[in-house]
C-alpha cells in the first residue's frame, strides 16, 4: 500500500486538539486479530509530540511530513531493516490515529505506508511488524520468481489470488499450490482457507502454483499412460467418459464401482464444474481431510477429458487404502463395499455442515407419518448436507413391534442405497458320483435335486429314485486327495457339503437278517516308491496314495488277509488285470528286515510324497475323470482349508463296548495272527499266494508259517496308540508274489505302528481303514490307470439346469416384508425395559434422484457361504415405484417415481474369486458401453440383463439429461464383441505392465 503523498497537508486542528485526539486513540485502542496498525519511525513521532506540547506552531520543532527513511535498508526496495526494536526504532499506531496524522502532515513522496496486521499467535495477540516474505513462481516456468509479503493472518487463497494476478492466469483455471521449504521438499497447500500461520509458511519459502492440464492431469504428476508420443497423446480425442481404468492387480472391483459412479450425471457434473473446491471440508473428524474427494475428482476429470484411452487410478487406490485399511494391498474385494465406503467418504469430505449439532431422535408417538418424516429429514439435513445427500439419499419408514407388550415404534431413517434380498430357492442341485457294487460298472455322475435344508438321507433317497436301489444300501463320502475327507452319517445336514466338494455315494452289499454283522471297510490304494525312505530314521519304503478309494461292506468272518485279498481283487476287476498262467510271479526269499517292511515304517507317506500330494491337490487328484468333464474342482486353497481328514463323523464305531483284550472287536475269522484287524496295525504284509491260473486266489496257502515275537519298538507315528505291543509276523521263504499287499492304516492313509500289551491289538477309535500297496512294476503291469479314471454320465447330467429368474419387483417386495429380528440383533423395548426379538418392517417413504439397488447375491449362514446366480430381470426403462412408496398422495412439486437404468456393476465367478465389469450409459451421446478394466466396447441393451448383475444405478426420469450428441456412427448393429467395436485399446505402458498382475 502506498499513501497519497503530498507536499502540503490540510489545515490541522489546534496542537492541543491534536495531542488529545491521538492520545485518546492510543489509550482506547485494543489489539484485535485482523486489525491494521502502522509502523512509524520513533524520531518523527517524538518530534511531533514535542511540537504539540510546546503549543507553538511556528517553532523549530515542527516535524514536517511523516518520514520512515531510517527504518529502510535502502530507498529502492523499501525493505525494512532487520531486528528493529519497538519503542526504540519505531512506534506502532492504530489505523485511525495513523490516518489522522496522515491527513494533518502527509507523507514523504514515494514512501509506502508500513501497514501491519494483528495476528493471533498461540496465547497472545501481536502486531506483525515483519510479515512473511515468500517467493512465488509457476510450475510451468520456475525460473520466473517474484517476491511478495503476506501477513500470517492472510489466507492461502489470498496468495493464490495474488499469483493469478501476477502471472496473468486465465480466469476459471483450476489451480493448486505447493509449498517448497528450504530442504527442497514439497507439500500440498490443500486447504486454501487456512491462514499463512496455520499453513506453517515462513519467510524464504517458495510457493509453486500449477494449473490443471486439459486432459485432467496435473503437470506435477502427469502419468505416462500411453505408448504414443506426447504429440499423439495431445492429438487423441475420444468421447468424454468412454475411458478404461487400468487394473493395478485385482482392482477390477474398484474399476467397476468407479465406472458406475463416473456415469452418474449429477455427481460427475458437480466435479467437472469444480463445484467441490468451495465445499471441501478439511475439519470434519469423520472425513478424510478432503483427500478422497480430491483423488476422486482427479480420476473423473481425466476420464472425462476425452484425451485418454485408459487412466491409471494408482493415486486413488493409495488414498482408499490409506483411509480404509480393509482395501490395502491387492486382494479381491466387493465392489458394493467400496461403493459404500466411497459414497460415505465423499459425503464427509464435502459436507457443508462444519459443526454438527447434537440432535436427539424422537419416536413417532402416534404423530402423523408426514410430520414425523419431515422432522426426520430436517434433522438429517442439519447434520448432513452435501452433493451425496442431494443425489443419493432417500428415507425409510421403520416399524418395530414388541412381541410382548405390542409397543409400536415408528422412526424414519435415511438411506444411501437399497440392499434387496433375492428369493432363495428351498431346493438345491448337487452333483455326485454313484459307485455301484457291480465291479464292471464305471462310476456314474448324477445330478440330483435335494432340499437345501435337508439331510444326507435325503440325498440318498433322491439317488435311490434314479438307481432303483434302496437308500439304506448307500453311504455318502467326501473324497479329497485320494482319501476320505469325511464319511457322512445319514442324519447329517447337507449344508456342511459344499458345491465344490467331490461327493461319492457307494452302494453296499445287502445285509440279510440271517447273516452275521458286517464291517464298513474303507480301502485306499497306495504305491511304493522305488527308493527307501532313509530320512525318516528307518530303511522303509515311502508310499503315495493314488486312484479313488472304495467303501466295502465286509462280513466280519471274511476279514482274513486271504479273504480280503480275494475280495479286493474282485472289486477292482474292471481296471486290475489278473496275471496269466504263463506269467511268473514267484519271488525270492526275503530276509527278516525286508519281511517287516511296513512294520518299521514310521509313516506310510514319505516327506516328498506328502509335499507332492499337497502340490497336486486339484481336480485331477479327486475326480474320476481323466481329461474329460469334471466335478467341482478342489483348489489349493481348499486343500489348506480341509486340513487333516475328519474321522469324528463316520459310520458308528465298531467298538461300542470295552476295548480290552477280552472284548476286543477283531476282524478275524481264525487264529491266524496275520489277519487284518481294526486295531490300527497289520499283523503282517498279507502275502497270500494266489495260483497263477486263477483270477481270484483261494483262501488256502502252501506257505510255512512261524510265529515269533518282535522286539518292542519306540512309537514314531504322529499319534502312537497307547500300550504298544510287538505284533506277530512270519518269515516267507518261497512263495508266489501277490499283486499287492494289504496294510492297516489310519484315516489319512498313513501306517500306524504299535501293538498292545500281551499281544492284544489296539482298536480303532472309529472307522477301520486299510490300504493295498502296489509295487511300481506290478502297478505298471496289472493296473490300468486310464480305465480306473473313466466314468459315465447319467441322463440327469444331460438335462440342462433351469436358470432361476426373478423379477426385480419381487426383490423389492421381499425387502419390505415383515421379519423377526435375529437373536444377535435384538431391539430394546422402552416399555418392557429389556431386549426383544421384535418384528420389523421397512417401507420406502421418499426416493432420491439416483437410486442404487444392491442385489444381495452373496448369502452367508452359520454353515454355508454361497453366491446366488439367479437372473434378476430388471427393467432398463420405466422402473415404477409408485406401488412401493408408502406415501401415496404426492403434492404438485413432488418428483415422479419412475426411473431409467444408467449403470450396472457385474460380478462373474464364485465366492473366493471372480471378476468385476460394468455397463454404463453415456449421458452425452446416449450410448451404452461395456467397461472391462482398460478395455471399453459398445454394448447393446439386450446384453445388459444377466445373472452377473450385482449393483444397479437408476436415474429419476425427470432429471435425466437429454443427450447433446448423436449416437456414434460405429455403434454396433450386431455383437459388441467385434474388433471394430473395441473403443479403447491398451495403448498405455502401465496397462501393459500391469497385465501380469491381473489375477481376477
Amino acid at each position: 500500500m502506498t499513501a497519497n503523498s503530498r507536499c502540503s497537508a490540510a489545515e490541522p486542528p489546534g496542537l492541543e486538539t491534536q495531542r488529545r485526539e491521538i492520545e485518546s486513540l492510543l489509550r482506547e485502542c485494543e489489539l484485535r486479530a485482523g486489525d491494521s496498525w502502522y509502523v512509524m519511525e520513533r524520531r518523527w513521532y517524538e518530534q511531533w509530540k514535542e511540537f504539540v506540547e510546546t503549543g507553538d506552531q511556528n517553532s523549530s520543532s515542527f516535524p514536517g511530513q511523516m518520514d520512515n527513511t531510517e527504518l529502510f535498508e535502502d530507498l529502492d526496495s523499501y525493505h525494512l531493516k532487520e531486528r528493529l526494536v519497538e519503542n526504540e526504532d519505531f512506534m506502532l499506531l492504530p489505523a485511525e490515529a495513523w490516518h489522522r496524522l496522515l491527513d494533518w502532515y502527509g507523507m514523504v513522496e514515494g514512501q509506502p505506508a508500513l501497514e501491519r496486521k494483528v495476528v493471533d499467535l498461540p496465547s497472545t495477540l501481536k502486531v506483525e511488524v515483519y510479515p512473511v516474505e515468500i517467493f512465488l513462481c509457476l510450475h510451468s516456468n520456475m525460473e520466473n520468481v517474484i517476491t511478495a509479503q503476506f501477513s500470517r493472518a492472510d489466507s492461502i487463497h489470498s496468495i493464490q489470488r495474488a499469483m493469478c494476478d501476477a502471472f496473468t492466469v486465465p480466469p476459471g483455471s483450476e489451480c493448486r499450490l505447493w509449498m517448497k521449504s528450504s530442504d527442497s521438499s514439497c507439500e500440498r497447500l490443500r486447504n486454501v482457507h487456512v491462514s499463512v500461520l496455520d499453513a506453517c509458511l515462513s519467510s524464504g519459502m517458495t510457493v509453486i502454483m500449477e494449473t490443471r492440464n486439459a486432459d485432467g492431469t496435473w503437470p506435477s504428476s502427469r502419468p505416462q499412460i500411453m505408448r504414443n508420443s506426447v504429440e499423439d497423446q495431445d492429438s487423441y480425442r475420444g468421447q468424454p467418459g468412454v475411458c478404461g481404468l487400468t487394473n493395478l492387480g485385482n482392482t477390477c472391483f474398484m474399476n467397476s464401482a468407479l465406472q458406475c459412479l463416473s456415469n452418474t450425471p449429477p455427481l460427475t457434473e458437480y466435479f467437472l464444474l469444480s463445484s467441490y473446491l468451495e465445499e471441501l471440508n478439511f475439519t470434519n473428524p469423520l472425513g478424510m481431510k478432503g483427500e478422497i474427494a480430491e483423488a476422486y475428482a482427479d480420476v473423473i476429470k481425466q476420464m472425462w477429458s476425452g484425451r485418454h484411452y485408459s487412466v491409471v487410478p494408482r493415486v486413488f487406490k493409495t488414498k482408499v487404502g490409506h483411509f480404509a485399511s480393509q482395501f490395502l494391498g491387492y486382494q479381491q474385494h466387493d465392489s458394493q463395499e467400496l461403493l459404500s465406503f466411497l459414497l460415505d467418504g465423499l459425503h464427509e469430505d464435502l459436507n457443508r455442515v462444519k459443526n454438527k449439532e447434537y440432535i436427539e431422535l424422537r419416536d413417532a408417538e402416534g404423530r402423523p407419518d408426514q410430520e414425523v418424516a419431515e422432522e426426520a429429514w430436517r434433522n438429517h439435513r442439519r447434520r448432513n448436507d452435501s452433493v451425496i445427500v442431494d443425489t443419493f439419499h432417500g428415507l425409510f419408514k421403520s416399524t418395530l413391534v414388541c412381541p410382548e407388550c405390542h409397543k409400536v415404534s415408528v422412526t424414519f431413517d435415511p438411506f444411501c442405497y437399497l440392499s434387496v434380498p433375492l428369493p432363495v430357492s428351498k431346493e438345491r442341485v448337487m452333483e455326485v458320483f454313484f459307485v455301484s457294487l457291480d465291479p464292471y460298472a464305471k462310476p456314474a455322475q448324477h445330478r440330483v435335486v435335494v432340499p437345501k435344508a435337508g439331510k444326507v438321507s435325503d440325498l440318498c433317497s433322491a439317488l435311490s429314485e434314479m438307481t432303483n436301489l434302496p437308500s439304506t444300501q448307500m453311504v455318502v463320502a467326501d473324497v479329497f486327495n485320494h482319501r476320505f475327507y469325511k464319511i457322512y452319517n445319514a442324519d447329517e445336514c447337507l449344508s456342511c457339503i459344499l458345491d465344490r466338494d467331490d461327493i461319492f455315494v457307494y452302494e453296499l452289499s445287502v445285509l440279510e437278517e440271517q447273516q452275521e454283522e458286517q464291517v464298513l471297510l474303507a480301502l485306499y490304494l497306495r504305491e511304493r516308491s522305488h527308493y527307501r525312505d532313509y530320512g525318516s530314521g528307518s530303511s522303509s519304503y515311502g508310499t503315495s496314495l493314488f486312484g479313488h478309494p472304495l467303501l466295502l461292506s465286509v462280513p466280519r468272518s471274511c476279514c482274513s488277509r486271504e479273504e480280503l485279498y480275494k475280495l479286493f481283487l474282485q472289486r477292482l476287476t474292471r481296471y486290475v488285470r489278473p496275471p496269466d498262467p504263463s506269467e511268473e510271479l514267484e519271488e525270492e526269499e526275503e530276509d527278516e528286515e525286508e519281511e517287516e517292511l511296513y512294520k518299521t515304517q514310521t509313516n506310510g507317506i514319505s516327506d516328498e510324497d506328502e509335499q507332492e500330494d499337497a502340490e497336486k491337490a486339484g481336480p485331477s487328484q479327486t475326480q474320476p475323470c481323466c481329461g474329460g468333464s469334471s466335478t467341482n474342482s478342489q483348489s489349493d486353497e481348499s486343500a489348506a482349508a480341509k486340513g487333516p481328514p475328519d474321522i469324528n463323523h463316520t459310520q458308528p464305531s465298531l467298538d461300542d463296548g470295552d476295548t480290552g483284550p477280552e472284548n476286543q472287536t477283531e476282524l478275524v475269522c481264525s487264529a491266524d495272527a496275520n489277519a487284518v484287524t481294526p486295531s490300527g496295525d497289520s499283523s503282517g504284509t498279507a502275502d497270500a499266494e494266489p495260483p497263477a491260473e486263477q483270477p481270484h486266489p483261494p483262501c488256502e496257502t502252501t506257505e510255512e508259517e512261524e510265529k515269533e515275537e518282535d522286539k518292542q519298538e519306540e512309537a514314531c507315528s504322529p499319534s502312537p496308540p497307547a500300550n504298544e505291543q510287538p505284533a506277530k509276523r512270519k518269515a516267507c521263504h518261497k512263495r508266489r508274489k501277490s499283486l499287492f499287499t494289504i496294510q492297516a492304516v489310519n484315516s489319512n492313509g498313513t501306517t500306524e505302528r504299535g501293538t498292545g500289551e500281551g499281544g492284544s491289538a489296539v482298536s480303532f477309535s472309529s472307522q477301520p481303514y486299510v490300504a493295498i500297496d502296489w509295487d511300481p512294476e506290478m502297478k505298471k503291469r496289472f493296473y490300468n490307470e486310464n480305465e480306473a479314471e473313466k466314468y459315465v454320465k447319467h441322463a440327469s447330467m444331460e438335462v440342462p439346469q433351469q436358470q432361476t429368474t426373478v423379477q426385480l419387483q419381487e426383490c423389492i417386495e421381499l425387502f419390505t416384508t415383515m421379519e423377526t429380528l435375529e437373536e444377535e440383533n435384538p431391539w430394546y423395548c422402552p416399555v418392557c425395559k429389556k431386549h426383544q426379538l421384535a418384528t420389523k418392517k421397512l417401507d420406502l417413504w421418499s426416493l432420491p434422484e439416483v437410486l442404487i439397488i444392491h442385489l444381495k447375491r452373496f448369502s452367508y449362514t452359520k454353515f454355508t457361504r454361497e453366491k446366488l446366480d439367479s437372473i434378476v430381470d430388471f427393467p432398463l426403462r420405466d422402473l415404477d415405484f409408485s406401488g412401493c412408496l408408502l406415501r401415496k398422495s404426492l403434492s404438485n412439486g413432488e418428483p415422479p417415481s419412475r426411473y431409467d437404468l444408467i449403470a450396472v456393476s457385474n460380478h462373474y465367478g464364485g465366492l473366493r474369486d471372480g471378476h468385476y465389469t460394468s455397463y454404463a450409459w453415456n449421458k452425452d451421446n446416449g450410448q451404452w458401453y461395456y467397461f472391462d478394466d482398460s478395455k471399453v466396447t459398445y454394448a447393446r441393451e439386450d446384453q445388459i440383463v444377466t445373472n452377473a448383475a450385482y449393483v444397479l444405478f437408476y436415474h429419476r426420469q425427470d432429471r435425466i439429461r437429454t443427450p447433446s450428441l448423436p449416437p456414434p456412427a460405429t455403434s454396433p448393429a450386431s455383437s459388441s464383441t467385434q474388433p471394430a467395436n473395441d473403443i479403447t485399446s491398451c495403448k498405455d505402458d502401465d496397462a501393459a505392465s500391469s497385465a501380469s498382475m491381473e489375477t481376477d
